[in-house]
């Protein structure tokens, strides 16, 4: 799409901010009005308008892209999205251990173990940790716990859990995200420990590198993007 567009802009107050083009509401591919309740946020996707050159490139504005999918496909199907989450979480990578060898083993433990622990303490969701690739059943409880909290959240708050448990294999690691449990690149490490074990133990891989840059990047976006929801630069 060419630019046609002089002036970027928001519109209206703190919780419902309206990103504009020239005085007219960006719409969403939707064609919804894109609204979103952080000044801070509107302020940066209108940013991310005013940086474009010639043509709108897309793929150069991730806070539009997560800010028009929550309105497009997480408003209106809440508990769709929902349910994708709660099976990220039945089958969460921080719940499947390696049994050998022993350095694969300690780092998992070190690392996932206390976000195991910290999803049961903090949202009463008790996980079963297992060895292999075989699942383990959570108790019952511990699923609606999970559902509960993530019920809880709004269209905005859901896509970028949603983003960072794809990039991941993880809800437990994108809900340590959004609670500020993880910083960014902690949550990147977090779900890319066996990954980065496997380049440590078999040397670089340039096609490996570059899809794990591209899950960082993504939960870079998603955690920029949960800071704005809060107002937060």
């Amino acid at each position: 799409m060419k630019r046609r567009y002089a002036v970027t802009g928001v519109a209206g107050s703190e919780g419902d901010c309206l990103v504009e083009l020239d005085g007219r509401p960006v719409m969403t591919p939707a064609r919804h009005p894109l609204r979103v309740p952080s000044r801070a946020l509107g302020d940066a996707i209108a940013g991310e308008w005013a940086r474009q050159e010639g043509r709108v490139d897309p793929s150069t504005m991730p806070l539009m892209r997560l800010a028009a999918t929550a309105i497009d496909r997480v408003a209106p199907e809440p508990e769709r999205v929902v349910s994708d989450l709660v099976a990220w979480g039945m089958s969460d990578l921080v719940c499947f251990r390696a049994d050998h060898p022993v350095e694969l083993v300690a780092r998992q433990a070190a690392c996932w173990q206390p976000l195991v622990d910290w999803v049961a303490a903090e949202h009463g969701a008790a996980l079963a940790v297992t060895t292999g690739i075989m699942p383990q059943e959570h108790p019952p409880e511990s699923i609606l716990a999970l559902r509960s909290v993530l019920s809880g959240l709004d269209c905005f708050r859901l896509v970028a859990v949603h983003s960072v448990a794809s990039a991941t294999g993880s809800l437990v690691i994108a809900l340590a995200l959004l609670a500020g449990r993880l910083r960014a690149g902690e949550a990147f490490r977090a779900g890319a420990l066996d990954d980065l074990w496997s380049l440590e133990v078999w040397g670089d891989d340039a096609e490996a590198r570059r899809r794990l840059d591209v899950r960082q990047t993504d939960i870079g976006e998603a955690d920029r993007f949960l800071r704005l929801l809060r107002h937060q630069t």
